[in-house]
């Protein structure tokens, strides 16, 4: 029993070395981050709920079976809710979203890591079995997503560095979920789909509960 125990944690920490979760994040300055909640609640208010999502979802992250890195659009915080030995702080390297993603993934894949997985911080319903779950796919899948009630995902899985994922769409549409199953399907890979949840961009956003 002891030794089946040695072998899980083995494998445990070897799975951790294979598996990164990289965490897109805007930096929590008022008007410039949660500006559709803005317009909704005040800026403030804003602020206040954007402020839980971040520590939420530094919680969640925290106990994955992962490496951690956190990527910051504007500038690193060192003092922050994200524990300094437990995130590598980076900053998002592109001129938009697509080409960050792109970035961010290519530096992991270089880095050794086998499966790469990336979510932002509005998923107030996402939970650490789902991230596990993520890479559980990855180790069988090309990829995996997990759709967004907006038509854009909050989770993007690949076990192999593919540009064509993150060319050709356009960011913070309704259009991104659907365009890259499509980019999934040409390209060949095989790829699993996650529940839709929601992410909070809207205050209607916060009354959704996770069936």
């Amino acid at each position: 029993d002891v030794l089946q125990e040695q072998d899980l944690l083995v494998r445990e920490q070897s799975l951790n070395m294979e598996n990164l979760l990289l965490i897109f994040a805007k930096n929590p300055v008022p008007g410039k981050a949660k500006t559709r909640l803005s317009k909704d609640l005040g800026v403030e208010k804003a602020m206040e709920i954007y402020k839980g999502l971040l520590s939420y979802t530094s919680s969640i992250a925290q106990a994955c079976n992962a490496e951690k890195e956190l990527h910051y659009a504007d500038f690193i915080n060192e003092d922050d809710m994200w524990p300094n030995d437990q995130f590598t702080k980076l900053l998002q390297e592109g001129s938009d979203l697509g080409e960050r993603m792109q970035n961010a993934f290519q530096q992991a894949f270089k880095k050794g890591f086998k499966r790469v997985l990336i979510i932002g911080t509005d998923c107030k319903d996402l939970t650490t079995d789902d991230l596990n779950l993520a890479f559980e796919k990855l180790e069988n899948n090309d990829a995996v997503i997990g759709p967004a009630n907006d038509g854009g995902y909050y989770l993007l899985g690949l076990s192999q560095m593919n540009q064509a994922v993150f060319q050709n769409k356009e960011w913070s549409t309704s259009s991104v979920f659907p365009n890259t199953i499509k980019t999934f399907q040409e390209e060949g890979f095989s790829f699993e789909v996650l529940e839709e949840l929601v992410d909070v961009d809207h205050a209607s956003d916060l009354e959704q509960k996770r069936a």
